[in-house]
């Protein structure tokens, strides 16, 4: 709907103009309709600063919480392609230990309330998160996680289908609002040059895009990039103001095999903990990702049968592994 608010003359106390049936009416343009309020002249303030703000942010609310989530990926002509986002992937489910997941809700949500204060401070509203670690760890998952709780589109973008910086240039100026952009094993999507010949995809081009331009034609973004090998990447992507936050996805911990066990097969903590009070040693061990996990749980419906191949999984990593720390 389209936000029409005929400021009142002092006193009068009369915003806007009223919903009406007939095409013709001045309250209706173009198909939109519009509202009117009237109240006393002394609310004025309260209706035009805090009544009307709150109405903005439910509805946006409102449709943030009914709109389809898209995803985007850059074709070979230079253009975004779009299909459903239909992850079901939700910090709710997500298997990380409870103090990772609340740190990344609690710097996810200051992003998202401080339009304001990154306006006041001169700075582009955007956060980089790179998420790291071992293959199976659950970073694809988190991303979703965070599409689903923001309402946010995400643009995958493959460096290996983009020409040079020109043409990621483009693609940037592409995308909109509220939405993330993500770029998955950035240390293996495309071997960037440092020093590029003319017409070749560069550091520095996806450098300046991500400082400058993309920074500069839009709000309430956010980027993230994903890898297996941190160590191998560019100290120049990992500076504060590109990737702000980095975000460790290690191996299955406790807490984060109670969720996965809750989500197969039902079981609560304390169910564990009587029936199953091994686990809790050998999971401790590093020695499964939560995604081998997940495939051992999803092997049977019976929670005896899975739970018992899931322990001599966890039994026989935990002797290869300390026969390599005994060599």
């Amino acid at each position: 709907m389209v936000r029409r608010y005929e400021l009142p003359k002092k006193g009068t106390g009369k915003i806007s103009v009223s919903p009406s049936a007939k095409a013709s009416d001045p309250a209706r343009i173009n198909g939109q309709t519009f509202l009117e309020i009237t109240f006393h002249g002394k609310y004025r303030g309260d209706v035009l600063y805090k009544y009307l703000p709150y109405v903005e942010s439910k509805a946006y609310q409102m449709r943030s919480e009914n709109r389809v989530l898209m995803v985007y990926t850059n074709s070979s002509n230079f253009r975004w392609e779009k299909t459903t986002l239909i992850h079901p992937s939700t910090f709710e489910t997500m298997a990380m230990s409870i103090n990772l997941k609340r740190s990344v809700l609690d710097d996810i949500n200051l992003f998202i309330r401080r339009k304001e204060f990154y306006k006041k401070v001169g700075k582009a509203w955007k956060r980089g998160y790179l998420l790291y670690g071992p293959p199976g760890t659950g970073k694809s998952s988190l991303v979703a996680a965070i599409a689903n709780y923001l309402s946010f589109d995400i643009y995958d973008l493959q460096l290996t289908g983009v020409q040079d910086d020109s043409s990621l240039k483009k693609l940037l100026l592409g995308t909109k609002n509220a939405s993330i952009l993500l770029l998955e094993d950035i240390d293996r999507s495309l071997p960037i040059q440092t020093n590029p010949k003319g017409g070749e995809l560069s550091l520095a081009g996806l450098l300046n895009c991500n400082d400058g331009i993309w920074s500069s034609c839009g709000e309430e973004r956010i980027i993230i990039f994903t890898t297996n090998h941190k160590e191998t990447l560019d100290l120049a992507l990992l500076r504060p103001g590109r990737m702000d936050v980095h975000i460790h996805m290690g191996y299955c911990c406790f807490e984060a095999f109670v969720t996965l066990a809750s989500n197969y097969l039902g079981l609560d903590e304390d169910a564990l903990q009587r029936l199953f009070p091994e686990v809790k040693r050998l999971i401790s061990k590093d020695v499964i990702t939560p995604a081998e996990v997940a495939e051992e749980l999803m092997k049977s419906e019976i929670v005896e049968v899975a739970m018992g191949n899931l322990v001599k999984v966890l039994e026989s990593r935990s002797s290869v592994s300390e026969d390599d720390r005994g060599r």
